[in-house]
């Protein structure tokens, strides 16, 4: 039994070693890039959504879990969110909206919403230097109550959306001091206010006009809304335009969301559609 065990333990000093070398570790990542590759193949063959809506969530858990600040989560959220641009650009999807920063979110502390905000602004004014936008003909809109958010922020937004209003190839749409029920609330507003006006008529009023006046108007309606860190649920984001979206949680923090989470939750959806016919 001694000898058994002194071979057992020789064993592992050898698995040990073999896993921890650096040839291991480059024929894992190898592999792990030809399973990439492989999934990418497969989900081309099937149909794209025209638009994905992300409720980008799990950032303060993720830097958390790795003993940061939650500031450190939000940055590394915010280099998510280019990654997934890019995968949209490679795959075609012409849509693509994310739940930046909810009505809600005014009710974090005093920090944590200060570093929100002038993350949101940086990336705003970095996004009108961006060549990939413009090179991508990518039409940036900024969804919610830009009178809510701090002037500067709301100049930021408003330049953005101007510099880029006539590009046509991609969407990218930041849903930004944006509630589902607020929204709603918005359009039946304006939509009193016309009829007040006989601008139109009470018989007119049917889907199609409801949703031009939404924050999303002229923005095809999710084929597939997808929330990241476990939680299944829509915390008021897109509350009208989510009727016939597909929806796709995932355990994973947004932080640490990779490509093949992506991957994968886009061939769910093409899995769902042929299933269902559509």
């Amino acid at each position: 039994m001694e000898k058994y065990a002194v071979k057992s333990d020789v064993a592992r000093k050898i698995g040990a070693m073999i896993y921890n070398s650096s040839a291991y570790n480059l024929i894992s990542k190898k592999i792990s890039e030809f399973k990439d590759l492989k999934l990418l193949e497969q989900t081309k063959k099937s149909p794209m959504p025209k638009h994905v809506a992300i409720i980008m969530d799990g950032n303060r858990r993720f830097a958390s879990g790795l003993g940061l600040s939650p500031d450190a989560g939000h940055l590394f959220g915010r280099d998510k969110i280019e990654e997934v641009l890019e995968w949209c650009f490679e795959l075609k999807i012409p849509n693509l909206t994310v739940y930046a920063f909810s009505t809600e979110n005014f009710q974090r502390s005093h920090n944590e919403v200060k570093t929100l905000m002038d993350l949101c602004k940086n990336e705003l004014d970095k996004a009108a230097k961006d060549s990939r936008i413009h090179r991508n003909k990518v039409k940036i809109r900024v969804l919610g109550s830009l009178d809510t958010l701090p002037k500067d922020i709301a100049e930021s937004a408003k330049r953005i959306m101007e510099e880029t209003k006539d590009y046509d190839e991609y969407s990218f749409n930041i849903a930004l001091a944006y509630g589902g029920r607020e929204e709603i609330l918005q359009a039946i507003k304006k939509i009193a206010k016309d009829v007040k006006e006989d601008k139109i008529q009470i018989d007119d009023i049917k889907e199609p006009i409801v949703s031009k006046y939404l924050y999303t108007n002229g923005i095809p309606d999710p084929d597939l809304i997808l929330r990241t860190s476990g939680e299944e649920r829509i915390s008021n984001f897109l509350l009208w335009q989510l009727a016939y979206s597909e929806l796709y949680f995932s355990d994973v923090y947004w932080p640490a969301f990779s490509k093949r989470d992506f991957l994968e939750a886009i061939q769910t959806v093409q899995k769902r559609k042929r299933r269902y016919g559509k």
